[in-house]
């Protein structure tokens, strides 16, 4: 089942439960895959985003969220950071399982050792081969440090 599939699912029992605040951020989600969709069509590609681009919108998504309940709780509104954190568990509910800090360093050496990177002109390289493979799994800010220091 495509990750589409799983949300609009969520979405129904989530109506049939009466579950409003879970009901209000699938349909957030839902709205971020639409907007996608017709930016995709405005180019030309009708059958919307894949898989990959929904990842990468509830991705971005999570971590607008984590960001928002920060500012929340340096504000002193620590019930609008609960609201954003709530948001947040739902949103990571369709994330693949994060990887570990090892698991992740691994992937990058794994990277590497498949691209033939040798300097720093080839993070791009790295980083784009590692976006394709792990996209959701890991946060792209946090390892692209790693990446600049193997290849350092």
């Amino acid at each position: 089942m495509d990750l589409r599939t799983k949300v609009s699912t969520a979405l129904k029992q989530a109506m049939k439960d009466k579950a409003a605040d879970r009901l209000s951020t699938l349909r957030l989600i839902n709205a971020a895959i639409k907007d996608k969709d017709i930016a995709a069509r405005a180019v030309g590609n009708d059958e919307g985003v894949g898989d990959a681009e929904v990842l990468a919108i509830l991705g971005k998504m999570s971590k607008q969220r984590l960001e928002s309940a920060r500012a929340y709780e340096e504000g002193g509104r620590l019930d609008l950071a609960e609201r954003e954190r709530q948001e947040v568990t739902v949103i990571e509910e369709f994330l693949p399982q994060q990887l570990s800090d090892e698991e992740a360093a691994a992937a990058v050496d794994a990277a590497i050792a498949e691209i033939g990177a040798e300097s720093i002109r080839d993070m791009g390289k790295v980083m784009g081969a590692l976006k394709a493979k792990y996209t959701g799994q890991m946060d792209f800010g946090k390892i692209g440090p790693t990446v600049k220091e193997r290849l350092s």
